[in-house]
This record gives structure tokens, C-alpha cells and sequence, in this order.
């Protein structure tokens, strides 16, 4: 007797739209919460080879909460390339100044490092207020 593994096409996923309130959440448990949704692990239908995941919206991403004195000691590195092009940003001045990008790049961290994180990236929408332009996909809150 051979059973017959069910695998389904990209017309087939029905994709679905959730709100997530950032404030007084730990960076890196939302963040892993996130990507479990970008990449569809959470459907009976999740393939790793198919983008099946659901789109995101995190509002209130500047109120995040971060543990022990990360706001301090965390640093976002990166070089231009350039000689003396090193530049370092501590977690403090970057929600300071782009609060949104801090969630982005902890999602990003647990997502593949292929085309396919690429496109599941591209389903994540992050806001620094309460607002969001997404009211009519009628977004459901994830539990």
C-alpha cells in the first residue's frame, strides 16, 4: 500500500493577515513568533521549499521591551567597505532613531538567508505608533 503525501501549489495557500501589538514585548520572543508565522510553520500546509507563510503587522515597535542593559551593550555593526568605514550603532540610538528597523533585523536574523527569506521579509509591515494602513485586509490579532 503507498500512501500519497499531499503538497500544495502556491495557488492553492491561502494567505492571512495579523496584527501584532509590540509594546511591553521581549524583542527577541516576538521577533521568533514573527518568523514562525512569515514562514508558515504554524499551517498544516507548510512546505520549506514554498513560501506559505502570512503577512505581519507589528504596531507600537518603539515600545518594545529588551532584557538586562541590551539598550547599552547590543551594537548593530557594519563596514562600507572603505578604509576606517566601520560603523556601530548601539540598540538604544537605533530605537531612537528608527525603532521600526530594530524589529525588522531580529525577524530577519531567523528567517533563511535565500530568496525565499527575501519574499517572506517582504510580508512583514512594522510601525513605530498605533496606526497602520493595513485596516482593510481586516487583520486578526496573533495569539
Amino acid at each position: 500500500m503507498s500512501a500519497k503525501t499531499y503538497a500544495a501549489r502556491e495557488s492553492e495557500i491561502e494567505r492571512r493577515w495579523y496584527v501584532v501589538d509590540a509594546a511591553d514585548e521581549t524583542l527577541g520572543r516576538l521577533a521568533s513568533r514573527i518568523a514562525h508565522v512569515l514562514e508558515g510553520k504554524h499551517k498544516p500546509t507548510y512546505q520549506p521549499n514554498l513560501d506559505s507563510g502570512d503577512h505581519v503587522i507589528v504596531v507600537n515597535a518603539k515600545r518594545i521591551a529588551v532584557s538586562a542593559n541590551k539598550r547599552e551593550t547590543k551594537l548593530y555593526i557594519r563596514h562600507s567597505g572603505y578604509p576606517r568605514g566601520l560603523k556601530q550603532e548601539t540598540l538604544g540610538d537605533l530605537l531612537e532613531r528608527r525603532p521600526e528597523e530594530v524589529i525588522r533585523r531580529a525577524v530577519k536574523g531567523m528567517l533563511p538567508r535565500t530568496t525565499l527569506g527575501v519574499q517572506q521579509l517582504r510580508k512583514l509591515k512594522v510601525y513605530a505608533g498605533t496606526d497602520h494602513p493595513h485596516q482593510a485586509q481586516r487583520p486578526e490579532p496573533l495569539a
